[in-house]
């Protein structure tokens, strides 16, 4: 629990500070890419939890509470697995699920 309370933390705070690029080209206020990007830490931070979703192999991307999910997954299982537990986030308006399935 306390390396997941960690891995969190280091995540929201490396989002906080790269707060510049989307605010930069008008795609949201501040506020709302805070919030995405608490839902982007919240999201990886249960793949990492989660035993059967390979966090480093699927990348996470959210913009005004759609979360992107992109990468590779072993399975059908594994994609669909993280699709869920994408949309259980709080704050999660919607997920597009790209990601892909090795052969």
């Amino acid at each position: 629990m306390l390396r997941t309370t960690l891995i969190a933390a280091f995540m929201t705070v490396a989002a906080i500070t790269t707060t510049g690029c989307a605010v930069m080209r008008g795609q949201e206020t501040t506020s709302a890419y805070l919030d995405d990007s608490t839902i982007t830490a919240r999201v990886k931070s249960r793949f990492i939890e989660n035993k059967e979703v390979d966090a480093a192999s699927i990348s996470v991307e959210t913009l005004n509470g759609t979360v992107m999910l992109s990468g590779f997954a072993k399975n059908a299982r594994e994609k669909s697995t993280a699709e869920a537990i994408a949309r259980e986030v709080s704050g999660v308006k919607s997920v597009k699920n790209e990601i892909a399935v090795r052969p």
